[in-house]
């Protein structure tokens, strides 16, 4: 009697091996020659746009490596107060050398990376106004569908200013509305085209520039210059990045957008 049960158990076994075989067969998946099934789930890819700014005072370029030979900007290195986007495999541990020439002048360590499509901003400037160490700044933008706009402090040095944003002026030549800005913030701004400016503690206006805001994009809006006790100084400037044109706002018979309302975001300072 237990060996009949014990069969039946065995019989049962088998015949669901078989359908599970045909099953596997049927719904994509595969029985490889190894004896191991296949499958058609793959780990997620993700998209990480690098996008690197020279805030270092200095005539010389700087050329950007991932590890020891893989050269970022190939043949264009990379002036002072400019940007640029970079499609490169990152992971963690990967390192960043930024040269002048064939000289080093600093290494950025990647620690860690976000679990989506992102924008990883990195700024390489001076450390100070008596050294020529350099520092970096870093950001990764969240995925919002607001236009993000990144606000930071590179200026070494004691001259005092403060960013503001507000309405380009329109046909009578005047802003409708200001509002100001802090450094090392991150805020969320509509739809428009904008004028940037840093006010000085005099009232007067040291720097200027326009920013063009469209949905999905993450801009940066740099304050650059030093104030050197050895060596030359740079004035402060207000760069920003990217530079888009307004036509792509909107058609020609469309109205101009005015700023509505700016609103900050905690700033996600951690890819260090």
């Amino acid at each position: 009697m237990k060996s009949n049960k014990m069969f039946a158990c065995f019989a049962f076994v088998l015949s669901w091996c078989t359908v599970l075989t045909e099953s596997l067969r049927h719904t994509g998946q595969h029985i490889n020659h190894d004896g191991h099934a296949g499958t058609f789930v793959k780990a997620l890819e993700f998209k990480h746009r690098l996008r690197i700014c020279n805030a270092y005072p200095g005539t010389a370029a700087i050329d950007v490596y991932k590890g020891k030979g893989d050269r970022l900007n190939g043949e264009a290195p990379m002036p002072y107060k400019t940007c640029n986007d970079f499609v490169t495999p990152l992971k963690a541990g990967d390192k960043l050398e930024f040269k002048i020439g064939d000289a080093s002048a600093g290494t950025f360590s990647v620690s860690d990376l976000p679990n989506n499509d992102a924008v990883l901003f990195l700024v390489i400037h001076r450390h100070d106004t008596l050294s020529t160490a350099v520092a970096f700044e870093s950001h990764v933008f969240a995925n919002l569908l607001n236009a993000q706009v990144a606000i930071i402090d590179t200026y070494k040095g004691t001259a005092k200013s403060e960013p503001r944003i507000m309405d380009a002026p329109g046909k009578g030549g005047k802003a409708s509305r200001s509002e100001d800005l802090r450094f090392d913030s991150v805020v969320a701004v509509n739809p428009g085209v904008y004028e940037l400016a840093l006010v000085g503690s005099d009232g007067k206006t040291k720097a200027k520039n326009s920013l063009v805001a469209m949905n999905r994009e993450s801009y940066i809006v740099l304050r650059t210059g030093v104030e050197a006790k050895q060596g030359p100084s740079y004035p402060q400037d207000l760069v920003v990045y990217p530079k888009l044109d307004p036509s792509a706002l909107h058609s020609s018979a469309a109205p101009r957008v005015t700023m509505l309302s700016i609103f900050a975001i905690l700033g996600c300072f951690l890819w260090a």
